[in-house]
């Protein structure tokens, strides 16, 4: 058994409001703009779905309004394992910082990077960050 590596990325936004961001990270039609073609509230389980065929299981773990929200694959056995989206204010730089944790394989660490950062791309380009 492999064991996945923790993965951690910064992004400095251009927002002048956490709003903006805590919508676009934590709402189905604010992730359904960036991060999947459809997201599907059931509650605490959510459906991320990608094309017509992709789609997975995710439960909200924990969050604190404004602050972060950490999602855990439902189909993970790894009880440590999760994704999480995080805000942070830079009182020197005066920016909003997202702060993405994730996990991955330690061949598919590049990969999983650069799926962020294209993923962050999007944001950034469809919110005005």
């Amino acid at each position: 058994m492999s064991t996945k590596e923790k993965i951690v990325l910064e992004y400095p936004l251009k927002a002048t409001s956490l709003d903006v961001i805590w919508t676009a990270i934590s709402t189905p039609s604010g992730l359904e703009h960036w991060f999947a073609d459809k997201v599907i509230d059931n509650g605490k389980n959510i459906t991320f779905i990608w094309g017509k065929d992709d789609s997975r299981d995710a439960m909200i773990a924990t969050f604190r309004q404004g602050v972060f929200i950490r999602f855990k694959w439902l189909d993970i056995d790894d009880k440590k394992e999760y994704f999480e989206f995080r805000i942070n204010y830079n009182e020197l730089t005066l920016e909003y910082i997202l702060i993405i944790t994730d996990f991955a394989e330690h061949d598919d660490l590049g990969d999983t990077e650069s799926l962020w950062n294209s993923q962050v791309e999007t944001l950034c380009r469809e919110n005005g960050l």
